[in-house]
């Protein structure tokens, strides 16, 4: 019997949850927030601790998610604004619904392009009916407490995921296989202020000394941060719908649930859209009953294109031979810890998230990084360009900043690959100050070609050692296995003289009519 594939994917969910919890080398953060759910499918089966994604945003990520391949790849669908997707580069879940399986998904998918050309199957594989409130978890949630209490309030919401199940649940034949993609976008910006302590209950200060080295570690920010966590939590109780219905229709046990995230936090520096760990670190657990030994710890490196093949293998569908790898091997074995030898790096990179990096013109800002249990090493192909995106004056420290007001509400214009949130706006205004301007520039600042950073005495990667003479054999090395896969999976930036990325329609002039069409606005 093949079994059913169910995918909880949610937006900007970085590696935050209570499984993780006490783990060497984990952030303490874990101990403040609970996700029972996340928890139980990786008790009942195999928790994954050196998850990465392809690309640190969505687009390119799901891009690869969806096809098993690098996000330089899959066309256009390795950028984001102004993707489209290439119809010719299969995607498992078409590969799934050729062979047999019912497919859906509920919220976000792969957002750019056109629906109805989209690579899961567009607006007619969409099961929504009940809404997508769920979405703006803690605005909605915020709004209708105020009329029927906290309590109901989250219960719409969590009625509103399992009416969306149900609906593809219910549409699906007795006879039939599913594969089903939950992909709530609530843990993406915005969410409502202070909503973690009023929604879950969670304190801010008690983030107090947990944060990494490189965020300030004032009330605005962990407050910021806190909120997040709340969306968090609130994701993780969808799936525990999702879990309990499973175990109504009697299906639970003959159904692959696979849980992760596309990318780390927003609206933070050197998290989102960048090659650090908290960019590129995610949750990942899987549960398989009969197959998957319940309670494993698997070290392995593994990067979340790795799941379109391990999906596609699953259910018995042949599949081309992509940059992917299989994690079927990894799922059946009964080892914990490091289970392949060969699984001891992946390999992470990004070319443009957003709009620009000078004004006026679509300019990526192209980076590659491999990450080994010891290190990270990361070469930056432009390392004139802003990493960020124009600063528009607010390099300059003696510059006034604009009002925290406008700060807080900007979005193209200042550092635009970085999303608009209190945190990024009490940074930006506060730069000057001699104990946030270094913190500054180490997130908005322009960087060195090579970036080098010793995991084991510094683990939020605060002190670039590539220029050190101590670290220059590991730093070769390292550069050499980096540009080795790079060549062999014929990234542009190797093969083609970074000719493709460097021209429209990656980059190119801005007009108004593309400004108006991707964001809406004229202004850059």
């Amino acid at each position: 019997m093949r079994p059913n594939i169910v995918f909880a994917f949610a937006d900007d969910w970085g590696r935050y949850a209570s499984a993780y919890r006490g783990h060497p080398g984990e952030s303490s953060i874990h101990e403040l927030i609970e996700t029972p759910n996340f928890d139980r499918i990786a008790k009942e089966g195999a928790l994954f601790r050196n998850a990465h994604v392809p690309a640190p945003s969505c687009t390119p990520c799901r891009s690869s998610v969806l096809t098993g391949r690098y996000f330089w790849q899959t066309g256009l669908g390795a950028i984001l604004q102004g993707a489209r997707w290439d119809e010719s580069i299969p995607t498992y879940p078409l590969m799934l619904e050729e062979a047999g399986y019912h497919i859906g998904y509920t919220y976000k998918v792969w957002s750019p392009g056109v629906a109805i050309n989209a690579p899961y199957g567009g607006a007619r594989t969409a099961f929504e009916t009940a809404g997508t409130h769920f979405n703006d978890y803690s605005h909605r949630a915020t709004e209708r407490m105020t009329e029927v209490g906290l309590d109901q309030a989250k219960l719409e919401l969590l009625d509103e995921v399992r009416q969306n199940f149900l609906s593809f649940l219910n549409d699906c034949s007795d006879d039939e296989p599913f594969c089903y993609w939950f992909g709530p976008t609530n843990t993406h910006r915005t969410w409502e202020q202070g909503s973690g302590k009023a929604l879950w209950g969670l304190e801010p200060d008690d983030l107090e000394g947990r944060l990494p080295e490189f965020l300030p570690d004032v009330h605005e920010v962990r407050e910021d941060f806190n909120d997040y966590l709340g969306e968090c939590q609130a994701f993780d109780s969808g799936l525990g719908v999702l879990i309990e219905q499973l175990e109504a229709a009697g299906q639970l046990d003959n159904t692959i649930i696979v849980v992760s995230g596309d990318h780390g936090i927003p609206g933070f520096p050197r998290a989102k859209c960048n090659l650090y760990n908290i960019g590129t670190e995610v949750a990942l657990a899987a549960r398989w009953s009969g197959t998957v030994k319940p309670g494993r710890m698997v070290d392995d490196f593994v990067n979340l294109m790795d799941l379109a093949p391990t999906f596609l293998e699953a259910a018995g569908v042949p599949h081309p031979e992509v940059a992917g790898n299989s994690l079927v091997p990894l799922l059946q074995s009964d080892s914990s810890g490091q289970v392949e030898s060969d699984r001891t790096f992946v390999v992470t990179g990004r070319e443009r998230h957003n709009a620009s990096t000078r004004l006026g013109h679509l300019l990526p800002y192209p980076q590659r990084a491999i990450r080994t249990k010891d290190y990270l090493y990361i070469y930056n192909f432009e390392p004139d360009r802003w990493p960020l995106g124009d600063p528009h004056g607010l390099d300059d420290l003696s510059a006034q900043p604009p009002p925290m007001e406008e700060l807080l509400n900007e979005y193209m214009t200042v550092f635009p690959d970085i999303d608009k949130s209190p945190t990024k706006a009490w940074i930006i205004y506060n730069r000057a100050r001699e104990d946030v301007a270094p913190l500054f520039w180490l997130g908005f600042g322009k960087r060195p070609q090579e970036e080098l950073y010793d995991l084991k005495a510094d683990p939020d990667y605060m002190t670039n050692v590539a220029g050190n003479p101590e670290y220059q054999a590991i730093r070769d090395g390292l550069n050499a296995e980096l540009m080795q896969v790079l060549t062999e999976q014929q990234d542009p930036r190797m093969t083609e003289s970074a000719v493709r990325f460097e021209r429209e329609p990656f980059a190119g002039p801005v007009s108004d009519e593309w400004l108006m069409e991707a964001f809406g606005t004229t202004r850059l």
